[in-house]
């Protein structure tokens, strides 16, 4: 659980390509905070308080961060081609009233390519607009057994402005496609697990919804600041009418205090966020 949720807390906005001088590896520990809905269309929510590690390294080719574990297959002035990851947290069906009496959701983790495009920036590089291609790979598991989750992709706009007496601002927008096997493991209803007030409903693959995304972020010595909000709408999901969707509205809002106790000598110049 705590993986899936980092990702969902430390996932604020990726950093577009400003180039600065940064610590090859930095080591420390943080604590979050985060409100979320179980899941994208319910109605019930959850916040929590997470302890995690920070690490970062920034190698040429391979790079750990808050975007999690990226592979630089291509890194250009205008064009980077990586590897990333993603996930979502596991949901106890006992605890969710739309769910209730059918199988938990075990946490997804996502891996796949993505293209990301350097379309503007200004003189300064201060301000950068960037586009990102994510096409991912979800598997569900509960540590003991894999299921396949299906594909997303999530194609979205990213806005950062990195000079703003020392804070670091980003907006990011984009849309949802996945296909049938992944809406239906979050939004179908089997069979055997329908009832009168919740028919059997089989998801199909398409357009899963949009969203936008603004984090705030700030690093002051050896701690590091952040904050994001989310806000996603369902609206015109092909899976809107899932007997488990019962808000076409979904928010997450989180903050996390990072400090910073080990880094190395050794710098590079990097365009990971900081």
């Amino acid at each position: 659980m705590a993986n899936a949720l980092g990702v969902l807390l430390l996932g604020l906005v990726a950093a577009g390509p400003r180039a600065e001088s940064l610590p090859l590896w930095e080591l420390g520990a943080g604590l979050g905070v985060i409100s979320f809905p179980d899941y994208r269309g319910s109605d019930q929510r959850e916040m929590r308080a997470l302890p995690f590690p920070y690490f970062n390294f920034r190698g040429e080719r391979f790079r750990v961060g808050r975007q999690g574990v990226r592979g630089m297959l291509v890194d250009t002035e205008r064009v980077e081609l990586d590897f990333s990851m993603s996930g979502t947290p596991p949901v106890e069906s006992k605890d969710n009233r739309a769910r209730a009496g059918m199988e938990d959701l075990d946490p997804t983790f996502e891996f796949g390519p993505s293209l990301n495009v350097n379309l503007w920036q200004d003189a300064t590089r201060d301000t950068t607009v960037q586009l990102r291609l994510p096409l991912r790979a979800a598997v569900a598991t509960d540590f003991t057994h894999l299921h396949n989750a299906g594909v997303v992709f999530q194609p979205n706009l990213a806005l950062d402005f990195y000079d703003l007496r020392g804070w670091k601002l980003g907006f990011l927008a984009g849309v949802i496609f996945a296909d049938q096997r992944q809406h239906d493991y979050l939004y179908g209803v089997p069979a055997q697990y329908a009832t009168a007030e919740r028919p059997a409903y089989r998801a199909q693959g398409g357009y899963g919804g949009a969203y936008i995304t603004t984090a705030l972020r700030r690093r002051s010595g050896p701690f590091w600041l952040a904050a994001f909000a989310r806000a996603d709408t369902l609206n015109g999901a092909v899976f809107e009418d899932s007997p488990l969707v019962r808000t076409d509205r979904a928010y997450y809002a989180g903050i996390a205090l990072s400090w910073i106790f080990k880094q190395s000598k050794a710098r590079v110049e990097s365009s990971e966020p900081e």
